[in-house]
C-alpha cells in the first residue's frame, strides 16, 4: 500500500451503507466501521424486519431501509455488499454508478465474468474497489506469514490449510439453497479464504486436483471439498474445506526443509465478535497460549518442538486500509485482481472436480 500524504487527507467521516446485516454484515462489517472514526454507519438495507430491529438496536444512529435500491439512491461515499454472491454484480454497478465506493464481501461475484464487469466498472468511474478478505488478518494466517518471512521453515514444499464445521442441518439461508452457479457452496465460501491465503503466501498457482462432495440430504450446492494446487514456485498446497466435519484437522500444517509448523483452531476474532464484542475491547484479537502453534521436528534435539506465539488478529487492518484508499489515494487493502483470481481458482475447481 502507497504511504498516504497527511496534508491531501480528507477528514470529513465516511459515510456508509451496508446491504444486508446477516452474519457478514452484522459480525465482520459493522463492528470495524463503528469502532473506526473515519466511518459513519448511515444506512443498512435489509427487508428483514427482525434483522432492521437489531441494526437500530446495535446503531442507534443508523437509518434502516427494505431495498438496496433506496441505500444506493442516498449517494453514499462507500456502499458495503454484505449480499448473497450472486447480487453482488447487479448491486455493486447500481452503487459504483452512483459514485459510492465499494467492500464486496466474498465470495467476490458468482463468476469469472461478473467479477471482471465490476473491476472495469469501478475503473470507469474512478472509485476503489475492494475484496473483503478479512482472514488475511486471522492472527495464525499472520504468524505463518512472520515464519516464512523470517525463513524459519526453510523451503517450503507444501501447505496444508484446513477449515472445518459441523453444520449437518440444511437451514433456510441462501447459502443452502442457491447452486454453485450462483455463488453458493462451500468453496465460494470458505474455499475463499483458503485459496486467497494461499496464493497470497506461494503466488500463482495451477490446479493439479480437486474433490467436491453435496453431503446433506437436500443440498443443491458443495458441503466439502478438498484442492491441491501447484504454485509457481514450486510450493504445493492442500486444502480441505467442510461444514460436515465431526472432527477437525490442523488448520495450518506447514513443511519445509528446515522446519515445519502446526496449529489448532479457528481464530478467535469472529466468535468474540458473535457475542457481542468490539474490536475496540481491550485484548481483542489475542490469541491464549494454549491455542499457539508449534514449530520444530518431532524427535529432534537440534530442533526440538516449541510453541510460537501466535500474532494478533486484526481484521480492523481491512477498514483502516478502506478509509487510506477512499480518502487518502492508497491502494486497496484487497487488490481486487488478486481476488479475481481466487474466483478463477474456484471456477476452476468447479470444473476441474470428479
Amino acid at each position: 500500500m502507497s504511504t498516504p500524504d497527511p496534508s491531501t487527507s480528507d477528514s470529513t467521516p465516511i459515510r456508509t451503507g451496508i446491504i444486508g446485516y446477516g452474519l457478514s454484515g452484522r459480525v465482520f462489517h459493522a463492528p470495524f466501521i463503528a469502532a473506526n472514526p473515519r466511518f459513519s454507519l448511515d444506512v443498512v438495507a435489509t427487508s428483514h424486519a427482525g434483522r432492521q430491529t437489531v441494526a437500530r438496536s446495535q446503531h442507534p444512529t443508523v437509518e434502516t431501509v427494505d431495498t438496496p435500491a433506496e441505500l444506493v439512491a442516498r449517494q453514499l461515499d462507500l456502499v458495503v455488499l454484505a449480499s448473497p454472491g450472486h447480487a453482488h454484480l447487479e448491486q455493486g454497478l447500481a452503487a459504483l454508478a452512483a459514485g459510492s465506493a465499494l467492500v464486496v464481501d466474498k465470495p467476490f461475484a458468482a463468476s469469472v465474468a461478473e467479477a471482471e464487469q465490476l473491476i472495469t466498472a469501478a475503473e470507469a468511474a474512478g472509485r476503489p474497489l475492494m475484496v473483503f478478505q478479512n482472514r488475511r488478518w486471522d492472527g495464525d494466517f499472520l504468524t505463518v506469514q512472520k515464519l516464512l518471512s523470517e525463513g524459519a521453515l526453510g523451503t517450503v514444499h507444501r501447505f496444508e490449510s484446513t477449515f472445518e464445521r459441523w453444520s449437518p442441518g440444511l437451514r433456510d439461508r441462501w447459502q443452502d439453497t442457491s447452486t454453485s452457479g450462483q455463488g453458493a457452496g462451500i468453496t465460494f465460501d470458505l474455499g475463499s479464504h483458503l485459496i486467497d491465503q494461499a496464493l497470497h503466501l506461494f503466488g500463482p498457482a495451477t490446479i493439479t486436483d480437486a474433490e467436491l462432495s453435496i453431503l446433506r440430504a437436500g443440498g443443491v450446492s458443495d458441503d466439502e471439498a478438498f484442492i491441491s494446487l501447484l504454485h509457481s514456485s514450486g510450493t504445493r498446497s492442500h486444502l480441505t474445506i467442510s461444514r460436515f466435519a465431526g472432527q477437525n484437522g490442523p488448520r495450518f500444517r506447514v513443511l519445509g526443509d528446515r522446519s515445519a509448523f502446526t496449529s489448532y483452531g479457528l481464530d478467535g476474532q469472529e466468535p468474540a465478535l458473535g457475542a457481542g464484542g468490539s474490536p475496540s475491547d481491550p485484548g481483542f484479537g489475542i490469541a491464549s497460549e494454549e491455542s499457539w502453534g508449534t514449530i520444530g521436528i518431532t524427535g529432534s534435539e537440534e530442533f526440538p518442538l516449541t510453541k510460537v506465539p501466535t500474532e494478533r488478529g486484526d481484521y480492523a487492518a481491512f477498514y483502516r486500509g478502506a478509509a487510506a484508499a477512499i480518502r487518502d489515494g492508497a491502494l486497496p487493502p484487497v487488490d481486487p485482481r488478486e481476488a479475481l483470481e481466487t474466483l478463477r481458482i474456484i471456477e476452476g475447481v468447479h470444473g476441474f472436480s470428479r
